[in-house]
């Protein structure tokens, strides 16, 4: 089913696809310097919340893998200094701090119980938890596609914004992960894809995993989605997260909340899909997600060929779509509704939601 693979940890070291340049080609870059790996992070050669805790998982344990450090108390102060770089990348993906949190525990655990000089265990042991990371980050895609290709109409048109697909996860997609299950099960479904501007994620990237796939897509500008949403008879909408306040808020690329919006004035059903580890349920609403705001020359360049004139820009990655325009939310242990402070508790916690109903 997977028809891209946007990282792997190999011997040689953590090779990413290069996102940048896709689709016109199609290249890899392998990574052996934990710093240049979060640089690549920061510049986008890989993107999407799950993928970047993937990607930052590998780097830790990367970092750790080529570290010099002769003692414990040596290798514990460089680690800390391997977290904060990745720490310091993109502020908005959760899984981000996700993945660093879950190292930081490993890392404690094997630390209370490793010889002083003996620092082998420590280093193979982060490496196979950055690949335990991975698998984990596939089988759930897989279970989130089950989901949520329930709650998509068995034919018609769908929706969806910027990239949730196997590029952003390293599995099957989140929200693509959803449409791919949906059409392998024999759902005939045809995709809106806004161009998601200004980085063309949706252009550049979602329409061209759906090509590699065979799954039917028409490729729009951002400023058509109203029109389709009225017009297209469009049966659901199907979204990724970077990251899902405790009542149900939810921070997704820019141009998710008008598409919401659009939606619920057209009575579309609106549905986000993300993995469980995509959950803050340290902040109470979406008014407390940091929003990340990138360089202006994204917004006036287009590959390096300048587009506007010198002025003031603004250029902020993601915007926060209320609770109360999302339909459900799918995770990999199910699908949570309305109230979302009770069911998304429940999720987080481990217990299993309702099953879907069908649509």
């Amino acid at each position: 089913m997977r028809s891209v693979e946007p990282i792997r940890w190999t011997p040689e070291g953590v090779v990413l696809l290069d996102q940048r340049r896709l689709p016109g080609e199609v290249v890899y870059h392998t990574y052996t310097d934990y710093r240049e790996l979060a640089v690549a992070i920061k510049d986008m050669v890989i993107r999407g919340a799950p993928a970047i805790g993937v990607a930052a998982a590998m780097g830790i344990a990367l970092g750790v893998l080529h570290s010099r450090a002769a003692s414990l108390e040596e290798l514990r102060a460089e680690f800390k200094t391997i977290c904060d770089t990745f720490a310091a990348t993109r502020p908005t993906a959760v899984d981000l701090f996700w993945a660093i949190g879950r190292f930081q525990r490993k890392f404690d655990s094997l630390a209370r119980n490793a010889a002083q000089n003996n620092l082998e265990p420590i280093k193979e042991a982060l490496a196979d938890e950055a690949q335990q990371v991975h698998r984990e980050r596939q089988l759930a895609d897989e279970a989130i596609g089950k989901f949520g290709a329930e709650l998509l109409p068995s034919s018609g048109r769908i929706m969806t914004q910027c990239n949730a697909g196997a590029l952003a996860t390293g599995g099957i997609g989140t929200a693509l992960g959803v449409i791919r299950v949906a059409a392998e099960s024999g759902r005939k479904l045809e995709v809106f894809v806004p161009e998601t501007r200004p980085y063309l994620q949706g252009a550049r990237l979602t329409a061209w995993e759906l090509q590699q796939d065979k799954i039917p897509l028409t490729l729009i500008t951002d400023n058509m989605v109203g029109h389709f949403l009225k017009t297209g008879g469009v049966g659901a909408i199907v979204v990724g997260a970077d990251r899902i306040a405790a009542n149900g808020d939810t921070a997704n690329k820019i141009g998710t909340y008008a598409m919401a919006v659009l939606a619920h004035e057209n009575r579309v059903p609106f549905f986000v899909a993300a993995p469980v580890s995509t959950l803050d349920l340290s902040l109470a609403s979406g008014d407390a997600i940091p929003i990340e705001q990138r360089p202006a020359d994204e917004v006036t360049h287009v590959h390096g060929v300048r587009l506007a004139p010198d002025v003031a820009v603004a250029n902020p990655a993601f915007d926060v779509t209320p609770a109360r325009f999302i339909a459900a939310i799918v995770t990999e242990r199910g699908v949570a509704r309305a109230p979302y402070e009770q069911s998304l508790r429940r999720l987080a916690q481990g217990a299993s939601a309702p099953s879907p109903v069908a649509r």
